[in-house]
C-alpha cells in the first residue's frame, strides 16, 4: 500500500488476526505508518519468527484478545479484524458508548470476499474504510446502514467534506426518520447546495429556507417530521417537542478582531464568545480570525487560533483603509494607520460587502486592555481542509480492469469529474454523498478548471479519463491549467494514478501486436495541426513502428484516416495486419482482423482504436502476432 490509503482520518489503525491465515490476508493492509497488525503469540511460528523484523509494524499479543481489546479501543480510531463477526460482536460490544465517538470496526473474511461495516459507519468512517477496502481486495463491501440503501449521504456526514461543524440536536431521531422515508425538512441559510443537486429523485428532503418557516400552512407543518437546520445562527430546541432537529454549521462566519497589545486569549474567546451569545450566532460557524498584519504575532490571537484550530487572517493597513466600514475611528486610524481594523479586516476575509455584528468593545475588571469584535459572513464556507486533485485512469472501461489505486481513489473522493460515458462506466464504484459531475466530451479544459476550483477550495478531486489520464487523457491539461494559475507546485496536491490505455487494451483483445518497438499517434486536429500529425505519420510509416491509431474518425473528420493509410501504404504491403477493435472490454465491443488494403471497408469511430502491424507482423487463426524478433530474428 504505497500510496498510503489507511492514512490520515483511520489512524491510528489496529488490525487485528488470530490465526496465520488471517494475518496473511491482513498484511498487506498495514503498511502505513499509524497501522498496526495484532497477531496470536501463538502464531508467530507459523509465520516464521522474523517477521516483525521485515515487518515492523507486526505486534504478537500473548494475553487474551478482549483485554488487548481493553487496551486498544481507547486510543485507537479504526479496527479491522479478520474474525467470526459474531466473536468481533462480543468482543467489542462491552467498549461501545456513543456512536459519535466509537472508533470505526470492519470485518474482513479470512477469503476476503466480504467486508463488513460493523460498527460507527458514518462519523467513525467504518463505511468509508470498507469501500476502500473492497477496491484493494476485491472483496463486496457490506454496508448495512438505511441511509446506504436510500442511496443517501448520512445525515451524520453530510457536511464533512465541506467543513460543516455538527452542531446539538436529536442525530438518531432524525436518522430514524429518513430512513422510515417520512418527509424531513431542511432549512438552509449558509453553506454550499451542492450535496443537494445528487440526490436521488425520491429522496425525502423538503428543502427550503427559513423564510418558509412563517409561510408554512399547518398542513404543510404536520407532513414534516424532522428538521435539520444549516445556518451560522445557534437554534434552541424546545425540549418537549416531539419532532426531532438537528444542526449543521457551515463555517462561514469571520470574525474581525482589533486588541490593545498584549490582551490574553482568553480575553479575546470571551469578547467573542459574548458577541456570539448576544447574537445567537454559532462558534462551530466561524470561518477564521481576521485582523490587521502587525497582530500577527500577538501572543494572545495565535495562542487563541491555535486552540481553536481558527486559521489567523492577516491584512495590511493600505489594504485595510481602503475598505468603508460603518464605525471607523481617527484613534485607531493614528495609531495604525488605518480607521478600521475589527470591521474592515471581517469584510476583507469574508469577501462581504456589509457586516453581520459591527465592532463591539469588550472589556474585563481585572484583565489588561480590550477587544474589538466585528463578524461577516462569507458567501462560500472555510473548509478547514487540503484540497488534492486525483488524475484518476480508469482502463478501457470495465471495472475490473481499473487497478486498486485508481479505484481506491475514486471511492475516497469527494467529487468527480470526467466525460458523461467514463462516469457511467465507474457508477458501481460510486457512492451516496460524492459530487458527480459529468460534462461534455468537448468540454476538457472547463473538466480542469472545476476540478482545479473544487480542489482549491478544499475537496478531494477525482478528474477521470479512459486508459490512462497522462496518455491523450485529462493529467497533462489539468497540469497545464495549474501551472498558468502559478501553482505552487504543492496545494492542491496532485497524484496520478495509471491506467491500462486504450492501445494496450486493443493489443491484448487481439493477441501480442505490441511485441516491438511501436508509437500511439491520435488523428485528431483540434489541438494538434494536421500538418504534424502528418509529419509524424509519415516518419512511424518509414521507420516500421507498429503504430496505433487513436481517434481515428467523426462524423465531421473522416478524410485523415484515409490519408493516414494511404501514407502507411507508401511504406509497407497492403498486406500487413490491421486489428481494429471498438470499445475494448465493454459491452458492445467489437474487434476486426483485416490489412491496410481492405481497412477503410471497415467501421472505424472514434470509439475504436486502430493498429497497424509492422514488417514483422503476421495473423495467425484470429491472433495477429508480432514476433520478438525484427523481422522474425530471435
Amino acid at each position: 500500500m504505497n500510496d498510503n490509503f489507511l492514512s490520515g482520518e483511520f489512524t491510528p489503525l489496529a488490525a487485528i488476526a488470530s490465526t496465520p491465515t488471517a494475518a496473511k490476508r491482513l498484511l498487506p493492509l498495514c503498511q502505513t505508518p499509524g497501522v498496526t497488525l495484532w497477531v496470536s503469540a501463538s502464531c508467530r511460528e507459523a509465520l516464521q519468527v522474523n517477521v516483525s523484523e521485515r515487518h515492523p509494524r507486526i505486534q504478537f499479543y500473548s494475553g487474551s484478545l478482549k483485554e488487548l481489546m481493553a487496551e486498544l479501543w481507547p486510543s485507537h480510531r479504526a479496527f479491522i479484524f479478520c474474525l467470526a463477526t459474531g466473536a468481533t460482536v462480543r468482543l467489542i460490544a462491552p467498549l461501545l458508548g456513543d456512536k459519535s465517538r466509537d472508533p470505526a470496526v470492519v470485518v474482513l473474511d479470512e477469503a476476503a470476499q466480504y467486508v463488513i461495516s460493523l460498527c460507527s459507519g458514518h462519523i467513525g468512517g467504518a463505511d468509508q474504510l470498507a469501500r476502500l477496502i473492497a477496491a484493494e481486495t476485491g472483496a463486496t463491501p457490506v454496508l448495512t446502514g438505511a441511509a446506504n440503501a436510500l442511496q443517501l449521504p448520512g445525515i451524520d456526514v453530510l457536511g464533512v467534506p465541506f467543513g460543516w461543524q455538527r452542531g446539538p440536536g436529536d442525530w438518531t431521531g432524525v436518522s430514524g426518520v429518513i430512513a422510515r422515508g417520512e418527509t424531513v425538512q431542511v432549512l438552509q441559510e449558509v453553506g454550499t447546495t451542492l450535496w443537494q443537486q445528487y440526490l436521488p429523485p425520491n429522496h425525502p428532503f423538503q428543502i427550503g429556507f427559513a423564510e418558509y418557516i412563517d409561510s408554512y400552512q399547518e398542513e404543510d407543518a404536520a407532513s414534516v417530521k424532522a428538521r435539520i437546520w444549516i445556518s451560522y445562527q445557534t437554534r434552541r430546541f424546545a425540549p418537549n417537542s416531539e419532532t426531532p432537529k438537528v444542526q449543521w454549521h457551515p463555517r462561514v462566519l469571520w470574525v474581525g478582531i482589533g486588541c490593545e497589545r498584549g490582551v490574553s486569549a482568553q480575553l479575546i474567546e470571551t469578547a467573542i464568545i459574548r458577541v456570539f451569545q448576544a447574537y445567537h450566532l454559532a462558534l462551530e460557524a466561524v470561518a477564521g480570525i481576521a485582523t490587521i498584519d502587525i497582530k500577527a504575532s500577538e501572543d494572545g490571537l495565535v495562542e487563541l487560533c491555535a486552540d481553536r484550530h481558527w486559521p489567523l487572517h492577516t491584512f495590511p493597513s493600505e489594504d485595510l483603509r481602503q475598505v468603508t466600514v460603518p464605525t471607523p475611528s481617527t484613534v485607531v486610524e493614528t495609531e495604525v494607520g488605518t480607521p478600521s481594523v475589527a470591521e474592515a479586516a471581517a469584510k476583507l476575509a469574508a469577501n462581504a460587502p456589509s457586516l453581520l455584528v459591527a465592532k463591539k468593545i469588550y472589556r474585563e475588571e481585572g484583565e489588561p486592555g480590550a477587544v474589538t469584535v466585528a463578524v461577516a459572513v462569507a458567501e462560500r464556507e472555510y473548509t478547514g481542509r487540503s484540497g488534492k486533485l486525483l488524475l484518476v485512469g480508469t482502463g478501457p472501461g470495465d471495472v475490473a480492469q481499473i487497478t486498486a489505486a485508481a479505484q481506491r481513489a475514486i471511492v475516497s473522493a469527494d467529487a468527480i469529474i470526467g466525460y458523461t460515458l467514463y462516469t457511467n462506466l465507474i457508477s458501481s464504484l460510486l457512492h451516496p454523498g460524492q459530487i458527480v459531475e459529468s460534462l461534455a466530451i468537448t468540454q476538457e479544459k472547463q473538466r480542469a478548471e472545476r476540478a482545479i476550483e473544487l480542489a482549491k477550495w478544499g475537496l478531494t478531486v477525482a478528474v477521470i479519463s479512459s486508459g490512462d489520464a497522462g496518455i491523450y487523457g485529462m493529467a497533462g491539461l489539468v497540469l497545464e491549467q495549474l501551472r498558468a494559475q502559478n501553482w505552487d507546485g504543492q496545494t492542491p496536491a496532485v497524484q496520478v494514478f495509471p491506467g491500462i490505455t486504450a492501445i494496450q487494451a486493443a493489443a491484448s483483445r487481439v493477441g501480442a501486436p505490441l511485441m516491438h518497438d511501436f508509437c500511439a499517434i491520435s488523428l485528431s486536429d483540434l489541438l494538434t495541426p494536421w500538418p504534424v500529425i502528418e509529419k509524424r505519420l509519415e516518419a512511424a510509416a518509414m521507420a516500421d513502428f507498429i503504430t496505433g491509431i487513436y481517434n481515428p474518425r467523426s462524423q465531421t473528420r473522416t478524410e485523415q484516416i484515409v490519408k493516414a493509410r494511404d501514407i502507411f501504404l507508401k511504406h509497407r504491403s497492403g498486406n500487413t495486419p490491421v486489428a481494429i477493435v471498438r470499445d475494448a472490454y465493454r459491452e458492445d465491443e467489437q474487434i476486426t482482423l483485416t490489412n491496410l488494403d481492405n481497412m477503410l471497408d471497415m467501421p472505424i469511430d472514434m470509439l475504436s482504436i486502430v493498429i497497424i502491424g509492422n514488417q514483422s507482423t503476421g495473423i495467425y487463426g484470429n491472433w495477429m502476432i508480432t514476433p520478438r524478433g525484427y523481422l522474425g530474428f530471435a
